[in-house]
């Protein structure tokens, strides 16, 4: 067989997947491929639009689901090794993962953000580095401590359909998770509109309910509808915990409340663990929710 007739396609699953199941990831859990990060951008001409590429990843490695670690862009075997690192930047820039590799079949380039002094180191297929080895890293770049460990790697809310979050809705839950796990009070999110806000809260309030890092939660809208609307869609899963607030009355009973009106001004600050305010902060003066 004569390696540099193979295509991208094949290099990847004859010579890039198995070094990487070897090296111990887990096929179900670990490792995805082709993973969606952007819509091609649409250019308009005259009355035609036409759509450009999607942006799509290789492979992208995880520590768990929806927690990236590492891009591996691939490139034939007629290409240099180090051919799609650029790529696999890019798209590690949008994942926020330090890692990124690029290879050809015949070994990888690795770039290695959390290591200044050595940037980019060539590897042999079978050295490619273990789920610890990077997971470990990671850790010790961001600075993360054995207390901050168990809500930064609390699990999303899976429904079952395969829906996941796109790469700026991960990185905005990821970050806020992150900080709050580091003790930081107030966080200001500023994501436009139809970029699903609700699904970034919810999966927000999700992991610090479960994770137990937050007891009594408290989330606000502006409009009525927008209220109904959370409580029947995006927070369905939280079930009997759950309950809107009405006639200025709340019950203790439940975890998560949902409400329309002003905070503080219209509900006792004591007992509430954490405030998601998705109201718009215009035309008044921007003001930012009380993690």
């Amino acid at each position: 067989m004569d390696k540099q007739r193979l295509s991208e396609t094949d290099i990847i699953s004859k010579y890039i997947l198995p070094a990487v199941r070897n090296a111990g990831w887990d096929d179900m859990l670990q490792i995805r491929q082709e993973v969606k990060l952007r819509d091609g951008k649409v250019i308009v001409r005259g009355q035609l639009g036409a759509r450009r590429t999607v942006k799509s990843a290789d492979i992208v490695l995880y520590h768990k689901p929806n927690l990236p670690l590492a891009v591996i862009e691939a490139k034939a075997n007629r290409h240099e090794t180090g051919k799609g690192m650029q790529q696999a930047l890019g798209y590690a820039h949008l994942l926020d993962a330090p890692f990124a590799f690029a290879s050809n079949g015949d070994g990888f380039i690795f770039h290695d953000k959390t290591n200044p002094v050595q940037l980019e180191s060539e590897l042999a297929l079978a050295d490619f580095p273990t789920p610890q080895q990077l997971w470990q890293k990671f850790c010790a770049w961001k600075g993360y401590t054995d207390a901050q460990l168990p809500v930064i790697t609390q699990d999303y809310h899976d429904d079952g359909s395969g829906k996941s979050p796109r790469y700026y809705q991960l990185q905005a839950i990821n970050k806020t998770i992150e900080a709050i796990a580091r003790d930081q009070q107030r966080i200001l999110l500023v994501m436009a509109t139809g970029t699903g806000k609700t699904y970034t809260a919810f999966q927000i309030i999700w992991r610090l309910w479960k994770a137990k890092r937050k007891k009594r939660i408290l989330f606000l809208a502006d409009r009525n509808v927008l209220v109904d609307q959370t409580k029947r869609n995006d927070f369905q899963p939280f079930g009997q915990a759950m309950t809107k607030v009405e006639k200025r009355t709340v019950d203790p009973a439940y975890e998560i409340h949902l409400a329309l009106g002003d905070f503080p001004e219209r509900f006792p600050r004591n007992g509430y663990t954490c405030l998601i305010d998705k109201r718009s902060p215009y035309p008044h003066a921007p003001r930012t929710p009380n993690s």
